[in-house]
């Protein structure tokens, strides 16, 4: 059963820049503690009960009576009541302010296509990957951050206290001190209105970021960096490709048209490059163009998701393709967040070794010079 395009037109801004940006892939939580990991059991309770021919009804009371935060509890009555006076989960889901667009419109798809159980169990997947993803990340950077508070420590006590020791004694002397020695005494006597200007210019931008966030330049600019910090940038493209992914095999697996498909795959996915991109996609494959080659056209895709849908048009069977890139995509992308593990941590001692050293290094450089003068 296929999706009437015209359902969707009434809320469509009429253009890109007009368009609400949603919230960023790892934000997506329930703004009344309902969390990821609830959301894996929330979904996959719901819809083990949904293919069970239990109704919607009666599933969203068995939820809520499984729920042991009242807060939760009141949420899904909430839900229910909504549900009982009429309203589509899609819109209940929606009305709510709580959910994501890509939870509400895989939910409005499900509703449409009658295989709303089969996409509920497609977003308990989609959290489970996403919690996986998440506990790896902060595996990946709690003992790197750890680190790196305890140099930033060593540091502050160093300039703070140790180097004006040393400065007090190399000024006794009169000797002239090397250029490395005199920029570290620089930057200690500095070192308060250093960090002064550096929070204040973290808080600055935090504040800017607040401000235009939802402006388009701003959001291209940010996502352009972003994608061309090393290796970070390749995880966060391989994150949004494997969400692109899915989101399309579902869609075309629930014989939903291509136009329509990609429609809603822009409004699901908050990323700047792919909303742009899929604008232009969407026009492309309207007047006739493939869709491997509209594709073609975006850097954001690579070349092997390029050439497996060019295969997969010409045997007519995007919705597999889709899903077995989805597939490989999240086994890369769990692969490069455990490698990402393995990069970082040498390379902050590293990075602590040298900033050790080279402030021990300027303070004792001129005390060998010091030794020569005491010794004539």
């Amino acid at each position: 059963m296929g999706i009437n395009i015209s359902t969707y037109q009434s809320n469509r801004p009429k253009t890109l820049q007009k368009k609400k940006a949603g919230s960023d892939f790892l934000k997506i939580e329930l703004k009344k503690g309902f969390s990821n990991k609830n959301k894996v059991e929330f979904y996959k309770e719901f819809a083990t009960l949904l293919n069970s021919g239990v109704d919607f009804r009666q599933a969203l009371d068995i939820l809520k009576n499984q729920q042991k935060k009242k807060v939760h509890q009141q949420f899904i009555a909430d839900i229910t009541k909504q549900v009982v006076r009429g309203k589509s989960l899609y819109e209940a889901f929606k009305e709510s302010g709580e959910f994501s667009a890509y939870e509400y419109y895989s939910i409005k798809i499900g509703e449409e296509t009658r295989k709303l159980g089969k996409v509920l169990q497609e977003l308990s997947q989609f959290f489970d990957r996403k919690v996986k993803t998440t506990r790896q990340m902060v595996s990946v950077f709690t003992y790197p951050s750890f680190v790196m508070l305890l140099t930033l420590g060593v540091l502050y006590f160093m300039l703070q206290y140790v180097v004006p020791m040393f400065s007090s004694v190399f000024r006794q002397f009169g000797k002239e001190l090397p250029a490395l020695t005199k920029k570290v005494i620089l930057l200690s006597e500095n070192f308060t209105l250093i960090t002064s200007v550096f929070f204040g210019t973290i808080t600055f931008f935090v504040a800017l970021h607040y401000v235009y966030r939802k402006n388009m330049t701003y959001r291209s600019m940010r996502s352009k960096t972003l994608l061309k910090i090393p290796f970070l940038g390749n995880l966060v493209q391989k994150l949004y490709v494997t969400r692109f992914c899915q989101s399309l095999s579902l869609l075309l697996s629930a014989k939903t048209p291509l136009i329509t498909s990609l429609d809603l795959v822009q409004k699901m996915i908050s990323f700047y490059p792919f909303e742009a991109s899929l604008e232009k996609v969407k026009s492309d494959v309207s007047k006739g163009t493939l869709l491997s080659t509209a594709l073609a056209k975006h850097s954001i895709y690579d070349f092997k998701l390029i050439s497996m849908v060019s295969v997969a048009e010409q045997v007519n069977t995007l919705d597999e393709m889709f899903e077995r890139l989805a597939k490989q995509y999240d086994e890369e992308t769990q692969h490069q967040t455990k490698m990402i593990g393995v990069i970082i941590e040498p390379l902050i001692i590293v990075v602590i070794g040298s900033i050790v050293g080279v402030v021990l290094i300027a303070m004792y450089s001129p005390m060998f010079d010091l030794s020569k003068i005491l010794q004539n």
